[in-house]
């Protein structure tokens, strides 16, 4: 399989989809959420395809699509179904992989099992998404103490939101960590200004996979 890197989050809502969006289509990449919860409105995985402009071969099939918008363990249980983590695997691509998680870190898939215990057996390198916002530097620190205990590399910090540059400074240092860039709030969001805007935020090479995971 050809590089594969794990988009996570400290929280839900933080804009994770718009960055999984951005990254995949700097890469040339592919995309693929393990777990959707919630098909009422747009999926992750369409509006991905909508702002990264990706074909339908290169959006691939979620392992569990369910109804509910809620954390998978209980979205799972109420379409009667349960998650085995041990078969969630990357699946092969001959293009980089970018896989989006579901929330944060420590959402459970199952009573028994966080989908941070996923990431930790796959070993991928992983990028941390947190808002610039008051509280993110508890919050992302607390993330990267998660991810480093259960041995999940840590590929960088990537913070979306308005320039905040103490938050990034201190987080940083801190945490020990490679702050990635800042995706700012697009208005209006498109294909073009999310392509425009991760241009200028981020450099290519900091996403080769491996480089600088910690």
């Amino acid at each position: 399989m050809s590089a594969a890197i794990v988009v996570t989050g400290t929280d839900t809502g933080i804009g994770k989809t718009v960055f999984a969006a951005g990254l995949a289509r700097f890469l040339d990449g592919a995309y693929w959420k393990p777990v959707q919860a919630g098909l009422g409105e747009e999926t992750d995985s369409e509006a991905v395809a909508r702002l990264a402009d990706l074909p339908p071969e290169r959006i691939l099939p979620e392992a569990h699509r369910l109804a509910l918008p809620a954390s998978p363990h209980l979205a799972a249980e109420r379409d009667g179904i349960t998650i085995d983590p041990a078969t969630l695997t990357p699946p092969q691509t001959s293009r980089p992989l970018v896989i989006e998680g579901a929330g944060g870190l420590l959402v459970p898939l199952t009573p028994e099992a966080l989908l941070a215990d996923v990431f930790a057996r796959w070993r991928l390198p992983t990028v941390l998404c947190a808002r610039t916002a008051l509280g993110t530097i508890n919050h992302t620190l607390l993330s990267l103490e998660a991810m480093r205990a259960r041995g999940i590399p840590v590929l960088g910090v990537a913070f979306i939101g308005e320039a905040h540059e103490e938050n990034a400074r201190i987080v940083g240092e801190l945490g020990k960590v490679n702050v990635l860039g800042r995706l700012p709030r697009l208005d209006p969001l498109t294909q073009d200004t999310l392509a425009a805007a991760f241009a200028s935020a981020f450099r290519r090479e900091d996403f080769v996979a491996g480089r600088g995971a910690a």
